[in-house]
C-alpha cells in the first residue's frame, strides 16, 4: 500500500466483508438479486424518495435522469461550471448542450440568481431549457429554497447532482430529494462506496420504471431477447449492492468522523489571516471533502504553496474543480460567468478528509500543515 495519505480513501471493514461474502455464497452475482433490490429500497428510504434505481456509476444515473425528464437533442441544459466533468458529459450523451453558469463565491455552489437570469436569456432567444443540473459541491447542498421556485416558475425541471452529498441535508431535507430526479455516486472516493456505482432517486415512479428499462439494455419482457429501442448496460451488480448495504449501515458514523476532522482543520486555520473553509457554516454538510480557500494578499502564501509542502510529506491535496468553461473539451460552450469559479480554482485546496484515516495519519497531516503555517508566519515577521 502507498504511504501517501489520500484525500478520501474507501472506508471498508469486517461488516462489508460479511455482506459481500454472504451475497457471493447466495449465488446472486449478476446485476439482479435480493441485495440489489434491498439496496435500492434502503437508499430511497434514506433519501426520502419513493424509489431508486441502482446503476454502474453516478454518471450513468445522471444520463438516465436527464433522459427521464425529457432532455434531448437541441436542448440547453444549465450546468454549474464548477463541477466534475461527468456532469457536463452526461448532458452531451443525450444530444443536448451544456450551458455553464458560475457559482456563489462563498459556498462554491451554483449562483441561483445567475441561473434565473440564464433561463430568461435562453428562453427569450427561443431556446428550450431541458433541465437545470445543480451540483451539491463537496457535500454541501445548493440553496434549494431559492432554486426550486425559480425553476418551477420557468417550468424547467431540476435534476439534482448529489454525487458528493449523500447524507447531507438542506433545511432538514436530504440531498438527492430535490427536483424531479436526483443522482448519487458510490465511487471509491465518495462518502460511501460500492467500489463503483451510482443511484437514480425520484418520487416519479414512471421515470424510475423508464430508467430501469433503459438500464437493462431496454429488453422487452418476452421469453426471447426483444429490443425495440437502444438501451444501456447500466445496472449495478448484486455483489456491489451488498457492499453498499453495509456501507449504508455505517454512513452516519463515517459522516461524524469527517465532521470531526473538518472541525480540527477549522480550529487549526482559525487564527490564520486570509484562510477560510469553504461552506463551513453549512451544518447540513456531509463534510465529504474539507476545502480551504486562501486569499494570498492577506495570507502571504498561495494554496499551491501549501499543496507543494504537503506533497513532500506524502499528503495528497487537490485544487478545487477546474471550471468547465476552461476545459479544452468545453472551450466553445456557452457560459454566464463572473470569475467566481476561476478564483476558487486558483485559491481553493481540498485536504485529506476520509473517515478511515486513523489518528496517526490525521496527526501527520495536521502537523505538516502547522509546520507550513509556522514557517510562513515566521517569514512574514522577519
Amino acid at each position: 500500500m502507498s504511504r501517501t495519505i489520500h484525500l478520501s480513501p474507501p472506508d471498508v471493514g469486517p461488516l462489508e466483508e460479511s455482506y459481500v461474502v454472504a451475497a457471493l455464497r447466495s449465488g446472486w452475482v449478476a446485476p439482479v438479486g435480493p441485495d440489489l433490490d434491498a439496496f435500492e429500497c434502503e437508499v430511497a428510504a434514506r433519501v426520502g424518495t419513493r424509489g431508486a434505481v441502482a446503476v454502474s456509476s453516478g454518471t450513468a444515473a445522471l444520463h438516465l435522469a436527464l433522459l427521464g425528464v425529457g432532455v434531448g437533442p437541441g436542448d440547453a441544459v444549465i450546468v454549474p461550471t464548477l463541477t466534475f466533468v461527468a456532469t457536463a458529459n452526461a448532458v452531451r450523451y443525450t444530444g443536448a448542450r451544456p450551458v455553464f453558469v458560475d457559482c456563489d463565491p462563498h459556498t462554491g455552489n451554483v449562483d441561483v440568481a445567475l441561473v434565473a437570469e440564464l433561463i430568461r436569456n435562453l428562453t427569450f432567444r427561443g431556446q428550450r431549457v431541458g433541465a437545470v443540473v445543480p451540483v451539491d459541491l463537496f457535500g454541501s447542498c445548493v440553496d434549494y429554497t431559492a432554486l426550486l421556485p425559480a425553476c418551477e416558475a420557468a417550468g424547467v425541471p431540476i435534476v439534482e447532482d448529489a454525487a458528493e452529498a449523500l447524507g447531507a441535508t438542506h433545511r432538514g431535507r436530504p440531498a438527492g430529494s430535490f427536483g424531479q430526479a436526483g443522482i448519487l455516486s458510490f465511487n471509491g472516493n465518495k462518502i460511501m462506496t460500492t467500489s463503483g456505482g451510482g443511484m437514480l432517486v425520484s418520487d416519479d415512479t414512471a421515470l424510475l420504471a423508464r430508467a430501469r428499462h433503459l438500464a437493462t439494455q431496454a429488453r422487452e419482457p418476452t421469453p426471447h431477447y426483444e429490443h425495440r429501442e437502444t438501451g444501456y448496460n447500466y445496472r449495478l451488480s448484486n455483489l456491489l449492492a451488498a457492499l453498499g448495504r453495509a456501507q449504508l449501515v455505517r454512513l452516519d458514523g463515517m459522516i461524524a468522523r469527517r465532521r470531526q476532522l473538518r472541525d480540527r482543520y477549522a480550529k487549526l486555520f482559525a487564527p490564520v489571516p486570509g484562510v477560510r473553509l469553504l461552506g463551513m457554516e453549512d451544518a447540513g454538510s456531509n463534510c465529504w471533502l474539507t476545502t480551504i480557500v486562501v486569499d494570498p494578499e492577506r495570507s502571504g502564501w498561495r494554496a499551491a504553496d501549501l499543496a507543494a509542502h504537503l506533497a513532500l510529506r506524502d499528503v495528497e491535496t487537490r485544487p478545487v474543480w477546474k471550471p468547465m468553461h476552461l476545459q479544452p473539451a468545453y472551450a466553445a460552450a456557452e457560459r454566464l460567468v463572473t470569475g467566481a469559479a476561476e478564483r476558487l480554482f486558483a485559491d481553493g485546496l481540498a485536504l485529506p478528509s476520509g473517515s478511515v484515516l486513523d489518528e496517526a495519519q490525521i496527526g501527520h497531516v495536521l502537523a505538516a500543515v502547522d509546520e507550513f503555517l509556522t514557517v510562513r508566519a515566521g517569514a512574514s515577521t522577519a
